[in-house]
């Protein structure tokens, strides 16, 4: 893990950079790596070596919105949220590395559908109250999160429905994916077999990076014109995910 070509070292640099922004600033931007990192790595390879990274990632995105955490709205969809955890779990073991990074550019894609729908409609998009949403959006996101750590646009569209603040919305999230990360841990080392010490270590090396990209989230947030931004995103992510199933 830690005998990295000169390309693979350019992309984790990349990627802890972009966890740590995501995470505290524009979260679509995490979306843009993940095709990247299949490519480089492989499918089941790149989750290893992701994982560690996003847990950095959350910390320093947990400590930022302590103050902005709704403990009540993390552990409602947490339940159904385990169970599609388990599922991608399974079909993770399963099948076959190739499969495997299709099943992720699938996952992105549907993903950037529900972001792209969202941006569309603006202030006249609905968002579904009933219980079944709830469950269903617990379970896909749990799904999404195990097989492509892509989980991020559909449990959105969860805290969208309820209506919270910017900030609140941020110390929600942050500590949401905290937890599910944090359990996904021992899947992927007993289960998958696909994380080893050196990925921790490797993201220990990491930590100034995403430093640095969680110190620019911070301040990007305030400044930018996010939709401008979350529009390049989602063209660049497109792009990558579509190369995954050329």
């Amino acid at each position: 893990m830690l005998d990295l070509t000169g390309i693979q070292g350019m992309v984790v640099m990349l990627t802890a950079f972009l966890v740590g922004f995501s995470k505290t600033g524009v979260s679509g931007v995490l979306m843009l790596v993940i095709p990247v990192l299949a490519t480089v790595f492989g499918g089941k390879d790149s989750t290893g070596v992701l994982l560690p990274i996003l847990l950095v990632g959350d910390i320093f995105a947990v400590w930022s919105y302590r103050r902005n955490i709704d403990w009540k709205k993390v552990l409602a969809p947490l339940p159904w949220a385990l169970i599609g955890l388990f599922l991608g779990a399974v079909v993770g073991r399963v099948i076959a590395d190739q499969v495997f990074v299709i099943l992720i550019g699938t996952i992105i894609l549907f993903c950037l559908g529900i972001l792209v729908y969202t941006e569309k409609m603006g202030k006249n998009f609905t968002v579904p109250t009933g219980t079944w949403f709830y469950i269903t959006a617990g379970i896909l996101s749990g799904f999404a999160t195990m097989i492509g750590n892509a989980a991020g646009p559909i449990f959105s569209v969860y805290l969208l429905a309820l209506g919270l603040h910017k900030n609140d919305f941020m110390g929600t999230n942050a500590l949401f994916f905290f937890i599910i990360n944090s359990i996904k841990v021992p899947v992927q080392v007993f289960a998958w077999h696909n994380m080893e010490l050196q990925s921790f270590i490797l993201a220990g090396v990491m930590v100034p990076m995403v430093a640095l990209g969680a110190a620019l989230g911070l301040w990007v947030i305030k400044k930018i014109n996010e939709r401008f931004f979350r529009y390049l995103i989602i063209c660049m992510t497109a792009l990558s995910a579509l190369r995954l199933l050329i």
